[in-house]
Order: structure tokens, then sequence, then C-alpha cells
């Protein structure tokens, strides 16, 4: 296949090109997808298939319902995931970004292991803002048998996750959804006392009001070439507190890193995604402040998208050999 450069949309990018590029070797997103069976699996996705200017199979990634169609129909080719849905507004989180982060954190626990990824109900993460799609406990669970708790200030938002997995049989024994009561918290009032965990992951609100987010909208489909006043204002939708909090991602971040000192002995690693590189100063400074034995900063990329994991942890050598032994050699 002939592989043009096509700057104008990464979403053209994503649909067309054979490979994903910057994608985890393990992702199981990184081919073109196969929509003749995805609709086999998820029939209601043909009506939103067509053949694009380039000649391929593809769906309006402008579209909400046709990206909401596209992930329902990889969650069940995937990983057999039924009943997926959101309601309308709610963020629709592009799946094969959200699986690259599980894979990267899987090599982050093998890294200390003998490059062995620990699998099973042994390990267990925390989602903070697991929100209405509830994707990283799906997928963890279905590629590594991790256990998940997942976390959220949006009681409608975790109705709807309950809803998915009851769904599934299975998944509400190895998902557990909890309610932050609390806007200023992180971990307090959601993780109980003595709990342990192998990860904590997040994916946090990276603009600081409405009006930025908007705006960051606008600049999107400006680059895209498109009219802004045309397009939807969110193709992946997404409430309040997905989108903003005061400050900005670096702020959520940074409270986060002055929250795990709480629980500096309860959990091997800490991470986050951080989206804006300008963020990453004020995060490496808080992570000094908090006295953290060690730091990751983990590229990931999806085509012209850049991003990155920062994780951390207050467990020196020793320790950390002791938590595996403790937790995963049993």
């Amino acid at each position: 296949m002939k592989n043009k450069q096509r700057g104008a949309s990464a979403a053209k990018g994503m649909a067309a090109s054979a490979e994903k590029t910057g994608l985890h070797p393990r992702n199981p997103h990184r081919g073109r997808y196969d929509f003749r069976q995805l609709i086999a699996c998820s029939p209601e996705l043909a009506a939103f298939v067509a053949t694009n200017e380039y000649g391929d199979e593809s769906i309006a990634f402008a579209d909400p319902a046709a990206v909401k169609a596209l992930n329902r129909a990889l969650l069940k080719l995937t990983y057999g995931i039924t009943g997926w849905d959101i309601p309308p507004q709610y963020l629709c989180p592009p799946i094969p970004g959200r699986a690259d982060y599980l894979h990267y954190l899987a090599d982050l626990l093998a890294a200390g292991n003998g490059g062995i990824i620990p699998r099973g109900k042994s390990v267990r993460v925390l989602d903070i803002g697991a929100g209405a799609n509830c994707i990283y406990p799906l997928i963890g669970h279905r590629e590594y048998g991790w256990q998940f708790v997942g976390t959220d200030i949006d009681p409608a938002a975790l109705d709807n996750a309950q809803r998915i997995l009851d769904a599934n049989s299975g998944l509400s024994d190895a998902i557990e959804l909890r309610l932050q009561t609390s806007r200023s918290a992180v971990f307090t009032g959601v993780v109980r006392a003595n709990e342990m965990f192998d990860l904590t992951l997040c994916n946090p609100p990276f603009h600081a009001s409405p009006a930025e987010a908007n705006a960051g909208t606008r600049r999107k489909w400006k680059n895209l070439g498109k009219d802004a006043a045309r397009q939807p204002l969110l193709n992946f939708g997404g409430q309040g507190a997905e989108l903003w909090c005061e400050g900005g991602e670096e702020a959520f971040v940074c409270r986060m890193i002055e929250e795990s000192t709480q629980l500096c002995g309860s959990c091997l690693w800490f991470t986050t995604l951080v989206s804006k590189s300008a963020s990453l100063p004020g995060v490496y400074r808080a992570l000094k402040r908090a006295g953290v034995l060690d730091s990751r900063t983990i590229e990931m990329a999806q085509g012209q998208k850049k991003s990155r994991i920062v994780a951390w942890t207050f467990l020196d050598e020793s320790r950390q050999r002791a938590w595996r032994m403790t937790r995963w050699s049993r």
C-alpha cells in the first residue's frame, strides 16, 4: 500500500495506514481496521462505514455516533465486551490510545520482574476517573486479568459503567466502582485503610476551563481544514469533569502527587498521563518535593499525537523486590 503524506488529518491516517505508527507492539489495534470483521461482529457499524477519498473503508471520525459505533465493535470483537454504551455527551475515548497506556504499564511492572508481566487477579489497579466508558478497567482486565477499582466524581457516569459490567459475566467481580465525593481529593476518600495497589492510572482533565476546552476543539477543526462552526463541539464528547479542572492538567497531576505521599507504602507505581509537554516542569518539581525515590517518563505516540506517562514510586529496590515476592509469587 502506498505510504503517502496525509498531514491533513490524524484520523484519516489512522484509518488508512497499513499500521498505526507509534503504537505499542502488543497493541492489537496497530493494523488497519478490518471493517468486514467489525461489521460482522457489530452490524450497526455498517451504517457509518464508507469509502473515503483515498479508496479505503473508514468512518467519519468527526461524527460522535460513528466513533461510538466503532468503539462498540472494537470492544466486542477484540475484548469480548458486549452491551457497551455511553450516554450522550460523555467521553467516547479512542480505543487504540487507551490500550497503549495499559500495555506500557504492563512493561513497567515487567521491568522489575525479570521481564515477565504479572498477570491475573494478584495485580490490583486503581483507575482515577474511570468515567462512564470504564475503558481502562475493561481492556486491562481482558488483556492481563488484572483486578480494578475505578473511581469517579460523577454518580451518573458510575451508574453507566456499572451497567456495562453487569452486561458481561464476571466483570463485576473483577472491577469495583467507587464514588469520589470530594472534587478536591484524588485518593482520599476512595482508598481504604490497609488497601494495596500495584498500579494507579489516570487520564486527567487537561483543560483549565470550559472556554479553553472549546477553544482547543476549534483549533483542532481549523488545523484539519474544516469549518469549526459546522462541526460538533467535541467529536469524542466529554462532560465538564472529564475535560477540565481549575488549573488544568498540571494542577491536577501535582495534587495527585502530593496526595500520593499519604499512600507511599500502599502502591508500587503511581502513574498518570500527561498530555501537554508544558506541564512536565511543574510535574517534575512536584515529584521532587514529594521525595519520590524513582520516577519514569514513558513517551507514547499515535500518529501525530504525542503524549507520555509519568510514573513514580516511594519504594526502594529492596522494598520493590519484597512487594513482588509477596504479591505476585503467590
